[in-house]
């Protein structure tokens, strides 16, 4: 793999492991050696990136969301992730399950009670504790919560899917540069998209760390008396990161899967309980009520800058939300990318956009609501006074006022300690991932150490400087890397415009074959004895990949550059480099078909035929070129590399890379 070298037993991109850890590094290194001054310094330069810098947080944001949704409208829209006929790896509901759980986080418990009740108290533009700061703390946590925050995990996670699973490159960042910058990628600027990807992951999960450590602190101190000290959080955040190793060494399909499974079932069974005890017909007026408010004042809040009166509170929450949700967005972005393989671009924008926020302004309005009548009645302000002095009891508070208090409470630090490893054990896998090149064959010692480097920043840097020096250090990376989603748009766009033009070219004809065609003895041989995968392999060793060297021999005469590659599994492709453009790639790959069934018994084990199709590098679905001679392959490929031509529209000369200049002659 290019970029990746073996150190000891570490599989790693070197300049991405070196130079993400030696930023990192700098952040730990000040509140190590500077404990007394490092939260001063964090805050400072928070202050200084929100004052000049924080419009863009707003514009950037307000960006991405145009643009998915532009994504989705469009003809690109019909687009899909992965090549033109590749099937969803997961059934419509199960894919559904799993963004639903990719929602769920420290965020929800921490901020589910504590931000309602902090506006209420607080609010940006109405009268404190009125109804109208009822509706207003509604409205912002709405918001901070909608489809903005989705729609920062969606552009990276739709650049993932589909330079990962359509142009077939690594799950990196950088693979999302490719229409612009094609090889250079794993140059120097491929380097570092991958370096501040890194760094924003660290961050971000170090932050949800910190919100989660302090939330177990507060729920052991109100259920049995721990003291509420930097020491007993220090030893939460080193034994929930033992565990969280744990589960990373066990490995996804047994570790972060049966703990996600987990806190899933436990998070929607306390949400059903609390919509159950509470006041249940009043929340579900409330929701839609909620629902209204949001959609009301969607343009305003997107803009919302406070020019004109500038106020602190837009950055202690909205931009730094924005923030958080950008430096989380490779965490999330990957997961979601992996399991969205086959699904359509369009299919993909509704669902990101709309499940995850679906269930999570029903989890707000459920607590969120319930919190606020509570304090309203029967705690009579004791509720929001407790949120104001310290966030981090507001849950344990509220299920004070519900039945079964002390059951409760314990479920709720159970999950937050588990929401907390998962959110360890992901982060650590997504940034080995990323620091290796895109490859997942990683050692577990390399595994171990992300998982443990997680541990430590998270607690350095919350005793040095509190929440604070996270919520710093996350603003501090999210700024560059929201420059880098930009460009990830860009090349977005380019890459769609291009398959779009290629398809509707038909640059891959399906019945585009030389016009004489396989022979009648051929074909009727094919129908009646279903080739196996050794027929297969055998084609393409004996007839496609002579074909194809006879192609690019023909064109490196002629001053083109032009390799045939084949790897184990009996690929061969033919690779015209491309200056302007994408490549031009004509392969061929063994495929299994299921053979024609004829009742249901027979359906129920189909028997497999194999056929030699074709690929190309835009996606295109691809076709059986087993009835083919040599001489029909080579016809076939100069039939694509023509219409090819046709599309690009461009000399020769200046499109394609020249051949070497000891190339023979014509």
């Amino acid at each position: 793999m290019k970029g990746s070298d073996q150190v000891k037993s570490f599989v790693i991109n070197r300049p991405v492991f070196i130079g993400s850890v030696a930023i990192i590094g700098i952040f730990v290194a000040v509140g190590v050696f500077l404990p007394g001054r490092a939260e001063a310094i964090f805050g400072a330069v928070q202050g200084w990136m929100l004052a000049w810098f924080g419009w863009l947080f707003l514009l950037t944001v307000a960006i991405f969301l145009a643009s998915v949704v532009f994504f989705a409208a469009s003809r690109f829209g019909n687009l899909k992730l992965g090549p033109d006929d590749s099937t969803p790896d997961f059934p419509y509901l199960s894919w559904c399950a799993m963004l639903f759980a990719a929602g769920m986080g420290i965020g929800l418990m921490y901020f589910g009670v504590g931000e309602p009740l902090t506006h209420y108290g607080a609010p940006p533009d109405a009268p404190p504790l009125t109804i109208a700061a009822q509706r207003q703390a509604m409205t912002v946590t709405f918001f901070h919560y909608g489809v903005h925050a989705w729609a920062i995990y969606a552009v990276v996670g739709l650049s993932l899917a589909y330079f990962g699973h359509r142009y077939n490159l690594p799950l990196t960042i950088r693979s999302g540069l490719y229409p612009l910058l094609k090889e250079r990628i794993n140059g120097p600027v491929g380097h570092a998209v991958d370096i501040f990807a890194i760094c924003g992951t660290m961050f971000g999960v170090a932050t949800s760390m910190g919100f989660g450590v302090l939330q177990i602190n507060a729920g052991l101190t109100h259920l049995i008396g721990i003291p509420n000290t930097p020491v007993v959080q220090l030893t939460l955040i080193a034994l929930v990161t033992a565990a969280a190793t744990i589960s990373v060494v066990t490995g996804v399909e047994r570790g972060v899967r049966i703990l996600s499974e987990l806190n899933l079932v436990l998070a929607i069974l306390l949400m059903l309980f609390v919509l159950a005890v509470g006041p249940t017909a009043l929340l579900l007026r409330d929701f839609v009520q909620n629902f209204g408010f949001y959609l009301d004042g969607f343009l305003l809040r997107t803009f919302n800058i406070y020019a004109y009166e500038p106020r602190p509170w837009i950055d202690a929450w909205t931009l730094f939300y924005w923030s958080w949700w950008i430096s989380w967005s490779p965490f999330v972005g990957m997961f979601i990318a992996r399991i969205s393989r086959g699904r359509t671009v369009r299919e993909f924008v509704i669902a990101v956009l709309c499940v995850p926020v679906g269930f999570t302004f029903l989890w707000m309005t459920v607590f969120g609501n319930t919190a606020l009548f509570l304090d309203t009645t029967v705690a009579d302000g004791a509720l929001s006074a407790a949120v104001a002095a310290d966030m981090s009891v507001a849950l344990f508070q509220f299920l004070e006022y519900l039945p079964w208090p002390a059951v409760t409470s314990t479920v709720a630090v159970v999950l937050i300690a588990v929401f907390f490893v998962t959110s360890a054990d992901s982060g650590s896998l997504v940034v080995d991932t990323i620091a290796a090149g895109g490859r997942t064959d990683t050692t577990t010692a390399q595994r171990v150490f992300w998982c443990s480097l997680e541990g430590v920043v998270a607690g350095v840097l919350l005793v040095a400087g509190g929440l604070g020096a996270l919520q710093s250090a996350t603003i501090a990376t999210a700024l560059p890397f929201s420059l880098i989603m930009l460009v990830l748009i860009w090349a977005l766009a380019k890459g769609m415009r291009a398959d779009v033009a290629q398809r509707e070219a038909g640059i891959v004809a399906r019945h585009a074959h030389p016009a004489a065609g396989p022979s009648l003895q051929r074909r009727l041989a094919l129908l009646l004895n279903a080739p196996d995968e050794a027929d297969a392999r055998a084609h393409i060793a004996d007839t496609v990949i002579p074909a194809l060297r006879d192609v690019a021999a023909a064109l490196e005469r002629r001053g083109v550059a032009a390799g045939v590659d084949s790897d184990a599994e009996s690929s061969a492709s033919l690779k015209i480099p491309s200056a302007a453009t994408r490549d031009f790639i004509y392969g061929v790959r063994p495929a299994p078909r299921p053979l024609a069934v004829f009742s249901p018994i027979e359906a129920a084990a189909p028997e497999m035929r194999f056929e030699a199709r074709t690929f190309f590098s835009d996606g295109s679905q691809g076709y059986d070129v087993m009835a083919m001679t040599q001489d029909q392959i080579a016809a076939d490929v100069l039939v694509q590399f023509e219409r090819y031509l046709k599309l690009v529209q461009a000399p020769e000369t200046s499109l394609f890379v020249a051949a070497p200049e000891h190339a023979p002659g014509p």
